[in-house]
């Protein structure tokens, strides 16, 4: 046999084997099977019979060309491929039954499906608010039930309940899934939903959803191998969410780089469910503006390990708060959180004296209660320790002027700071604290380098306080501009820590 042919035939097998596997795609229009997009014909059963046909095949193409198709629920399945065109819109139904008679479904949904795709230009629109006005209008007929709607939650805001609200996306026990270039918009809840999947590429989407509260941007509820890249999120609840809602899963092996948030909540957080936790996660090159709450909250508060977290290269304008990490104890079990080995760096943030998301459709819930410029914190609970944290080459610019006639925690106070074991996680949930700059509490191994805090108007605070922390490291720590001259405070300091305090403070003053 001749050997040069041989390799002549397997070159060229080669090279036509993409052709042959493109070719045996098999291509559906929805419109060729009678689908229309004029925004009012229901084409629910046309969309979902081009899925099925798609799957069957074995690896199915379905293509949403320009115009508005209008949808109740659809299943994803396995080996399909689902392109919206660029002027494509998918829009869900403006009718609240449509999602079911009781729990609401999200408008798109996968269960156990692997290998599909949802791909192009094009924008998948939850029609927010025209489906609200529905749904309150069930809600007052008395035709769907609902224990929440007339009163108002922790934060003084009255809304449905989440279940009568759907999602736009949820993928559950899902595999290999592709979500690129698309908008997603106007929705009633998160936004989208990846629980327990593996395998999740996010690429170059944008997400608009200032319609109603809790309009998470993305999602990610204990599920591993995760990237999330080139992303535009606008939400008003949390932009981009890790979550975990099982005790024996979690988030694992996430990436998320080359972002834009903005959100009337937090940027980027890490809980606040994580009765499972959070490993191997890392988030780098982020943009954050006029964003509510926290630009980084990183949070285990059910029990779960968060452990092995880099954060790094933050650029946050116009944000409440630059940096907040929380070990807490909501769950009634014994099993108590660990948070460990997080790394934040490259952080240059701005904090204003107003509310940063003014202005907005669906802003933040107003604190409620007097209270001056909050500083970034590292907080656990007594006997159960953050542990090694590094923050180096940061910089955090605050507005100051904190005022003592608006709110006042004095120095001598600090025992008074309440614990808040079992509280909702957030930057404001220990009331005025004694300083402008940074708070550490119940630390176990922090590691400040290159770190400056600014104050642009004076403030009658100190920068810093320490209270129960040990094994401390830092070099190049900056205050600026403060009115104080004792710019930090320390309580129940550790032996080993109290050489590196008196060096500290001897340097600054």
């Amino acid at each position: 046999m001749n050997f040069r042919k041989i390799q002549k035939s397997i070159f060229l097998l080669l090279l036509v084997a993409p052709v042959l596997v493109f070719a045996q795609q098999k291509q559906i229009n929805i419109v060729d099977l009678g689908a229309k997009g004029d925004g009012v014909t229901d084409n629910t059963l046309v969309i979902q019979k081009a899925i099925d046909e798609a799957s069957a095949s074995g690896n199915g193409k379905v293509i949403v060309p320009a115009g508005t198709f209008l949808t109740g629920v659809i299943h994803l399945k396995s080996n399909v491929e689902i392109n919206l065109a660029e002027k494509a819109v998918w829009l869900g139904s403006a009718k609240r039954i449509d999602y079911g008679p009781k729990d609401a479904s999200p408008l798109i949904v996968a269960q156990g499906q692997h290998n599909f795709s949802i791909t192009g230009k094009g924008t998948i629109d939850g029609n927010g608010k025209e489906l609200i006005k529905d749904l309150y209008a069930m809600l007052k007929a008395g035709t769907l039930e609902d224990s929440e709607w007339q009163t108002y939650n922790p934060w003084h805001q009255m809304r449905p309940e989440e279940c009568n609200r759907p999602k736009i996306i949820l993928f559950q026990n899902c595999d290999s899934i592709r979500v690129t270039g698309i908008t997603i918009q106007n929705g009633l809840m998160w936004v989208q939903d990846y629980r327990s999947c593996s395998n999740v590429t996010i690429d170059g989407i944008k997400v608009r959803s200032t319609t109603f509260l809790n309009n998470d941007g993305i999602d990610i509820t204990d599920s591993k191998n995760v990237r999330i890249t080139n992303c535009d999120i606008d939400a008003c609840d949390d932009g981009i969410c890790l979550k975990s809602s099982l005790r024996n899963e979690g988030c694992e092996n996430v990436y998320v780089a080359n972002c834009k948030v903005r959100s009337s909540a937090s940027a980027l957080k890490l809980g606040t469910a994580s009765w499972g936790g959070f490993r191997k996660i890392t988030i780098r090159d982020i943009y954050v503006y006029d964003t509510y709450r926290s630009a980084i909250a990183i949070e285990s508060v059910d029990g779960g390990l968060l452990e092995d977290v880099t954060v790094e290269n933050i650029t946050a304008k116009n944000t409440g708060n630059a940096i907040f990490i929380r070990l807490g104890h909501r769950n009634k079990d014994e099993v108590y959180s660990q948070v460990r080995r997080v790394r934040i760096a490259n952080v240059k943030a701005e904090i204003p004296a107003g509310k940063p998301d003014k202005g907005y459709p669906e802003e933040g819930p107003i604190v409620r209660f007097p209270h001056n410029v909050f500083p970034a914190s590292v907080s656990g609970i007594p006997g159960h320790p953050v542990e090694d944290v590094t923050i180096e080459n940061v910089e955090i610019t605050y507005a100051g002027g904190g005022d003592e006639n608006n709110a006042r925690m004095s120095i001598d106070s600090m025992a008074k700071i309440p614990e808040q074991v079992s509280e909702y996680p957030e930057f404001s949930m220990f009331g005025e604290l004694p300083v402008w700059g940074f708070y550490a509490r119940h630390v176990v191994g922090l590691n400040l380098k290159n770190i400056t805090v600014k104050a642009k108007n004076k403030d009658y605070r100190p920068a810093i306080a320490f209270d129960d922390v040990s094994g401390f490291k830092t070099s190049n720590v900056k205050i600026l501009e403060s009115a104080k001259k004792q710019q930090i405070i320390f309580r129940n300091t550790k032996d080993e820590s109290t050489d590196f305090a008196k060096e500290l403070v001897r340097k600054l003053e």
